[in-house]
């Protein structure tokens, strides 16, 4: 998901855990003693034909047989609740067979998910093997879906507590053989009815459960628009339904494969959104598009998202809720540890009151507050998730406005101290296998998923400004003042009714907790991203300054220079977040050059520049933009700055450029261009333009010759340019979007960028602008077709 956020039990995890584990026939290390048998209904469950079910035997060769391989009486039961469960019976006998498998099978689960089980079994097979290869598990979907048979007009009905025993028994067979959720997924018919089964509470947590994880392992994605009467499922969830919801949400909303976008191929990337054209919209879109239809459905999730601990649901159901998720392993590891910490709590209170002759406070009548706020975190989890990606789709406007009316924004900022980012505690909760610090706990996946909402949020957007206060507004209009410069449209159209209250906006509560981060925090590329998003798009000096006047550069200075970051992606993101910061800013320069004093802190920050340009090539292409500028105004405050600053002395020296220059496009071809690298294409492109607007294109191409000559690869690299620019027509020329970021993010219009890549892209070998001029013919290799391998 853009990938979906990491969480309790995901099914995908639980299947290659089960996968490494079962054999494919032979179960928990035992010998296939009773091979003809087994390996017959295997033989039947791949093909369809011959024996499949227990119906098939007698009972009392089953009886005989399971003495010599100790089966636990399953494929006997199975024998029973296929003679019991016909459409005329009243599933009495049979919800006592159902009773009689379940312990066998969830007892088996929890050992294999908690890692308990001995690595020798006394039987050969586990019984979840044993129940479905002598077809319990269709059997179940059968007994399921009979409700959806109609006879003589009358529906079948089977009561919540079978439902609830099917579906135990369904989900402890998924976790642990093998193949039994895929098998699942492939029945789309039952996919769906599944959804239906959530209308009772009863069954609400085991249906869920059981949908998550076939999902999470279904080729095709789910379409909502066709789960019966989804609106009104959706409308008659209670928020702790809602919440659950979006587990499941996050599957079907998410395009396939978002986690890994930026290391996709644009070859790739293009030629998927060519055939997706043709497809019309895709599965993902259409299931945003079915949710923001239901009325209420984002304001429900916004409140979801604000609300405090003290608002959630009472003690007894939240209470009702752990006992019925007990057996649901991997879930129920997670509550099971809530629940120790809250007998431990309990315990210590219980004491306390004993020594003041208080009465007994039980943990079944008073929740402890750290459990009530682990029970929301890992709510907020899912519908942070589910909100970010809506935010980052087709309706991304519409759901813009939505959140902004509902308050989102003011809301998470009252929940940013006591909930979001509140301290550790020693009894926080941590995922079973991992520790307290480890990316995917539940404390640390939600500051992650609320500064990736926080980055979808600011990303382009006039509403960004929404995470200010009305004070830190008022100051962006008197930097404006100040500076005889108009002020941001999008500022004066904020409606202040709905931007954060308090002493202290989202924004600057997120860089405080920046500053304090210790060096080596997961967290600073992700706080790095979602200031660099409120940054984006056209150039703003008040904003800058905001975030200038609050020690920003200086802290960004800090973490490059003097902790040397060893992080590639964090060093990546603050590069990033300092080019937006200083680009065109003299203030900014100036902040530079006092903090960047000696020789040997400059040495440094090259040296962290130089490391790798993909990393560091946005602050390249700022600063660059930003002498181009300087040079070109007359003022005192400029030229001091022009004569002092080391960055800018250092960048204006035509050898520095042509390194860069080379570099750039060294390092990047047609066939490895994907969207965290091809700024480095464009940084190359800025170089050129700004060295036309000089008339010195002809020079820096010649030079780029002499490069070449000198590392003995002649018409290498101009080949490759040649061919960087031709994509760059096809990648560019039809995207709006695109071409909008680049003048943006460059001041120069789009109509130039397209100018200067026609004018290099020229092949007349007499314009001395033209790449093909300067590669000798023997080396020319200029007509390759782009094609994804």
């Amino acid at each position: 998901m853009a990938a979906a956020p990491a969480a309790a039990g995901s099914g995908a995890g639980r299947g290659r855990r089960a996968a490494g584990t079962v054999a494919a026939w032979g179960g928990w290390g035992g010998r296939p003693r009773p091979a003809n048998i087994l390996l017959q209904l295997r033989q039947g469950q791949l093909t369809g034909r011959g024996l499949v079910r227990a119906v098939q035997f007698t009972e009392t060769f089953l009886t005989e047989r399971d003495k010599q391989s100790k089966w636990s009486g399953i494929p006997q039961l199975l024998l029973k609740l296929y003679a019991t469960s016909h459409l005329h019976s009243d599933f009495v006998e049979c919800q006592n067979i159902l009773k009689e498998i379940s312990p066998l099978l969830s007892m088996e689960a929890m050992a294999f998910v908690t890692e308990e089980r001995k690595l020798t079994q006394e039987t050969t097979y586990p019984n979840t093997y044993i129940f479905d290869l002598f077809g319990g598990v269709d059997l179940l979907v059968e007994i399921l879906m009979r409700p959806t048979i109609s006879i003589r007009g009358q529906k079948l009905k089977i009561s919540d507590e079978m439902s609830k025993d099917c579906l135990s028994i369904l989900y402890n067979t998924c976790v642990c053989t093998e193949g039994v959720t895929k098998r699942l997924a492939e029945k789309n018919d039952f996919v769906i009815f599944l959804f239906t089964l959530m209308t009772s509470k009863k069954t609400f947590l085991q249906t869920a459960t059981l949908i998550e994880d076939i999902l999470g392992v279904k080729k095709e994605m789910i379409r909502l628009d066709e789960v019966p009467n989804l609106s009104s499922l959706v409308s008659n969830f209670d928020q702790q339904q809602l919440a659950n919801f979006c587990r499941i949400l996050a599957v079907t909303i998410s395009e396939m494969d978002t986690g890994n976008d930026d290391k996709h191929t644009l070859l790739a990337k293009n030629a998927q959104q060519k055939k997706n054209l043709s497809l019309g919209p895709s599965a993902a879109e259409i299931n945003q598009a079915a949710l923001l239809s239901i009325p209420g459905f984002v304001e429900r999730l916004c409140k979801l998202a604000t609300r405090k601990v003290s608002e959630s649901t009472g003690t007894a159901s939240f209470l009702q809720e752990l006992e019925e998720w007990y057996t649901w392993l991997d879930n129920a590891l997670v509550l099971d540890a809530l629940m120790r910490v809250a007998n431990e709590e309990s315990e210590h209170s219980q004491g306390a009151s004993e020594e003041n002759g208080l009465p007994h406070t039980s943990t079944r009548t008073q929740l402890p507050q750290s459990m009530k706020i682990m029970h929301e975190i890992m709510y907020k989890l899912e519908v942070l998730y589910v909100l970010c990606v809506l935010l980052m789709g087709r309706q991304r406007n519409q759901v813009h406005r939505m959140i902004a009316e509902f308050k989102l924004i003011p809301g998470l900022n009252n929940l940013f101290d006591k909930l979001i980012w509140r301290k550790h505690s020693a009894s926080a909760l941590v995922l079973h296998g991992h520790n307290q610090n480890c990316d995917c706990s539940p404390d640390i996946t939600l500051k992650i998923q609320f500064l990736r909402l926080l980055q979808s949020f600011s990303d382009h957007h006039e509403n960004k400004y929404l995470l200010l206060n009305n004070q830190e507004l008022n100051e962006l209009s008197a930097i404006s003042l100040k500076a005889n410069i108009p002020e941001v449209e999008a500022v004066l159209n904020t409606d202040r009714s709905l931007v954060c209250d308090g002493k202290r906006g989202l924004l600057t509560r997120l860089l405080q907790v920046m500053k304090k981060e210790p060096a080596e925090s997961s967290f600073r590329f992700w706080q790095a991203r979602a200031v660099e998003s409120f940054l984006r798009g056209t150039t703003s000096y008040a904003d800058q300054m905001f975030l200038l006047k609050r020690g920003l550069l200086e802290h960004i200075l800090y973490c490059i220079v003097d902790s040397e970051c060893k992080s590639r992606d964090v060093l990546q993101s603050y590069f990033d977040l300092l080019g937006e910061l200083m680009k065109f800013n003299v203030d900014a320069f100036k902040r530079f050059n006092k903090y960047i004093n000696t020789d040997a802190k400059f040495q440094v920050f090259l040296k962290q520049i130089n490391s790798s340009l993909v990393d560091s090539n946005m602050l390249v292409r700022c600063v660059t933009l930003s002498l181009d500028r300087f040079e070109n105004q007359v003022d005192m405050k400029v030229a001091e700055v022009l004569s002092e600053c080391r960055l800018l002395a250092y960048i204006s020296q035509v050898p520095t450029q042509m390194s860069f220059l080379f570099r750039l496009i060294n390092i990047i071809h047609v066939q490895t261009l994907t969207q965290e690298n091809v700024s480095c294409l464009n940084t190359s492109l800025v170089i050129l333009m700004l060295a036309r607007r000089k008339e010195r294109l002809p020079l820096y191409l010649r030079l780029l010759q002499r490069m070449e000559h000198s590392k003995k690869y002649p018409g290498f690299l101009l080949n490759n340019f040649h061919n960087l620019l031709r994509f760059w027509q096809q990648h560019y020329l039809h995207k709006d979007k695109d071409s909008t970021c680049l003048e943006n993010s460059s001041c120069i219009s789009f109509s130039y960028w397209k100018e200067t890549v026609s004018i290099l892209l020229n092949p007349d070998r007499q314009s001395p602008s033209a790449l093909v001029s300067y590669i000798e013919e023997p080396y020319m290799d200029i007509d390759r077709d782009f094609t994804e391998e």
